[in-house]
C-alpha cells in the first residue's frame, strides 16, 4: 500500500509538472472531475487507468515507477549539524540558495564576487552533504526532494527569524510583485488546523511554480520570498490593558 501511494503521489506531481489538470485525466477516463478527485483521494486506480492517464501524458507506467524511484532517494531535509555548516559560511549559504534554484556556476560567478575555484569548492561541499550532485562539466543537479524544507527551529529558520525577518518586512509592499496581508481574529481549533493544512498546500504550489519556471533564463527569472505563518498570538500593545489573572 505505501508504494501505491507513493506512485500516485509521483502521478499527481507529473500531471501538474506538464500543466494537465482532474478535467484533463477525466477527459482520458471519460469520468467527471469529481469522479477522478476520488480515485486520487482514494488511491484506487486500475493499471488499465494508470495506463490511460500514462498515454495522456506521452509515458509509459515504468517511466512513472522510474520517477518514484527517483523522488524516495531524493534528501527531504539537512541535519541540524549539516544546516549549522552551511549558515556559519555566508558564501556557502549564498551558493546553496542558488544551487538549489538551478543558477549554473557561471551565473554565480557572475553575479557574487567570488572566483570559480572558490565557487566550486563550495559546490563540491554541497555535494558531500548530498544537496546537489556536481557532474562533469561543473553542471549541477539538485538531489533535494519537491517537500525539502529546513528544520523547524533549526539554524537556517532561526538565521531569517533573528536576522533577515525585520529586512524582510521593512517597506511598504506596494509593488507588483509584493504583498503583505495581515489578519487577526478568533478561530476554532478545527478552523485553525485546516488554515494550516491551507498553508502547507500554498507552499506547495509555491514550490510546484518554482520548479517549473527553472528551466527558463536567469534573466526572466526574479528572487521571491514567500513567508506563510500562523500562530495564537496576543499584541503586546495591549498587555498594559489587561485585568489582572484572577
Amino acid at each position: 500500500m505505501a508504494q501505491t501511494s507513493a506512485l500516485i503521489d509521483t502521478l499527481k506531481r507529473t500531471l501538474r509538472s506538464h500543466g494537465k489538470t482532474y478535467a484533463d485525466v477525466g477527459q482520458a477516463l471519460k469520468l467527471s472531475e469529481a469522479s477522478v478527485k476520488r480515485l486520487f483521494s482514494h488511491k484506487d486506480f486500475s493499471l488499465e487507468r494508470l495506463d490511460r492517464i500514462c498515454q495522456m501524458l506521452e509515458m509509459e507506467i515504468s517511466d512513472l515507477v522510474e520517477h518514484m524511484t527517483g523522488e524516495q532517494h531524493q534528501l527531504e531535509q539537512l541535519s541540524i549539524e549539516q544546516e549549522q555548516e552551511v549558515v556559519g559560511d555566508k558564501t556557502l549559504l549564498a551558493v546553496a540558495i542558488c544551487a538549489l534554484n538551478k543558477w549554473k556556476l557561471d551565473e554565480i560567478v557572475a553575479f557574487y564576487d567570488i572566483t570559480e575555484g572558490e565557487c566550486f569548492k563550495k559546490l563540491a561541499k554541497l555535494d558531500r552533504l548530498k544537496l546537489i550532485d556536481l557532474l562533469p562539466g561543473n553542471r549541477i543537479k539538485i538531489r533535494v526532494a519537491p517537500n525539502f524544507r529546513w528544520q523547524d527551529n533549526g539554524p537556517i529558520q532561526k538565521l531569517f527569524q533573528e536576522r533577515l525577518g525585520n529586512e524582510f518586512l521593512h517597506g511598504r509592499f506596494k509593488g507588483d510583485d509584493e504583498s503583505l496581508i495581515v489578519l487577526n481574529g478568533m478561530l476554532s481549533r478545527q478552523n485553525v488546523i485546516e488554515l494550516k493544512n491551507k498553508l502547507r498546500r500554498l507552499a506547495w504550489e509555491f514550490n510546484v511554480a518554482n520548479r517549473d519556471d527553472s528551466s527558463l533564463p536567469l534573466a526572466e527569472r526574479h528572487g521571491v520570498t514567500a513567508v506563510l505563518a500562523v500562530r495564537g498570538w496576543q499584541y503586546g500593545l495591549f498587555h498594559p490593558l489587561r485585568n489582572p489573572p484572577a
